[in-house]
């Protein structure tokens, strides 16, 4: 029977677990769930992000929202990343001097050749002659080194990249709080000494795999070191190799719960629980792409599902192409299913870069091949 978001959230509330990570496709509601979370641990009428009793910090598409792009559309060189007023980011740049620490994380994800820098304090007169101050680390700007020595300032970022910057902030953010809330007595702050949950939403789905692995890793090892009793964690995302490499990491803790959410046909939604091995969610992810064959409901990501099924197949059966793997009934159609496939699946980094419309012969494709490889691959 389904549940509504609300619902779900009160559920996550109530397992009283140390870490629950969640499974579920792109466009399932992770990002609205969080913010239902949000509303249950800390209702409206109370700014979580200025309040004294913060019980909640969050990582999800809104936190992105206080970091925002001023391109210098008259003079197209001072393009810099505004950052608005919180006190997270006060904190953790201004009191707790993390800048060389966020710079080193973010490099080490992107290029060690691209540097970010913090503004310090200026004034400067507006078209009417107000006086305006702009505080420091209110601002960000990027500089890329060159091959001859020589630099290139005030370049615009891509999305990964900036999607790369605001992961690294959060991550220094939430290594501070966790440091802070080590200890029993004495605390630098008392700002987080209410702080009860932090929900992380789907972070950084642009970076390769390898990367993607580490992060993983980092992610949770920073969680299993903190000590305390209250604070607890949920870890949202639509990327298996992700979850698998969460899965793993915490299958030991004892106070772990693990699900599946789906959006169901009347708009409800179900969250299981789910206590598979990491590699069968490749049948989970091959379910899915049956539905929606039959459903015609086909959609760009498919393509990516479809890709990382593949890949995985290919590492898990010995294979060192998983384009192996695809029908080659007829001369170059092995190929063709290649070249289409990497063609649809290649730029799918960013929800904001999907196709709406995949067209009746792409959705054929997509059908054919699935088909073929669950007969030739014996799944039943």
């Amino acid at each position: 029977m389904g549940q509504t978001l609300t619902q779900i959230a009160q559920k996550l509330k109530d397992a009283n677990k140390k870490v629950q990570l969640i499974y579920a496709f792109n466009g399932t509601g992770k990002t609205r769930l969080s913010r239902e979370f949000k509303q249950l641990i800390a209702p409206k009428g109370v700014d979580v992000e200025e309040a004294e009793a913060l019980k909640i910090m969050y990582y999800n598409a809104f936190t992105e929202d206080l970091f925002y792009w001023d391109n210098d559309l008259n003079g197209d060189t001072e393009r810099k990343l505004i950052i608005r007023p919180n006190s997270f980011t006060e904190w953790v740049l201004v009191e707790e001097g993390q800048e060389n620490n966020i710079t080193s994380i973010f490099q080490h994800y992107t290029n060690d050749k691209l540097t970010p820098i913090f503004n310090e304090e200026y004034v400067y007169y507006d078209e009417v002659g107000n006086v305006i101050i702009v505080s420091a680390y209110s601002e960000v700007t990027f500089s890329i080194k060159t091959g001859d020595d020589q630099s290139v300032d005030n370049v615009k970022i891509s999305k990964g990249e900036e999607s790369c910057f605001i992961w690294s902030v959060f991550y220094c953010l939430l290594n501070q709080v966790i440091s802070v809330l080590n200890i029993s007595e004495d605390r630098e702050t008392k700002k987080f000494d209410d702080l009860e949950y932090v929900f992380i939403d789907d972070p950084v789905s642009s970076l390769d795999d390898n990367h993607l692995i580490e992060l993983a890793v980092n992610l949770a090892q920073l969680i299993k070191s903190s000590e305390s009793e209250k604070l607890k964690f949920i870890i949202t995302t639509h990327n298996p190799l992700f979850y698998n490499v969460l899965f793993n990491e915490f299958n030991r803790e004892k106070r772990i719960a693990k699900y599946r959410l789906e959006k169901l046909e009347d708009g409800t939604y179900l969250m299981e629980n789910s206590n598979d091995a990491p590699f069968s969610y490749h049948l989970f992810l091959l379910s899915e792409l049956d539905s929606v064959i039959k459903s015609r409901e086909i959609k760009k990501y498919h393509f990516n599902i479809l890709r990382n099924i593949l890949e995985k197949s290919a590492t898990f059966l010995g294979y060192d192409h998983w384009e192996e793997l695809l029908s080659n009934e007829t001369e170059g159609a092995r190929e063709g299913y290649y070249k289409r496939i990497i063609n649809f699946s290649s730029h799918s980094k960013f929800s904001g870069e999907e196709i709406p419309v995949v067209l009746e012969s792409e959705k054929a494709m997509l059908e054919r091949i699935v088909g073929d490889f669950k007969k030739r691959h014996g799944f039943k």
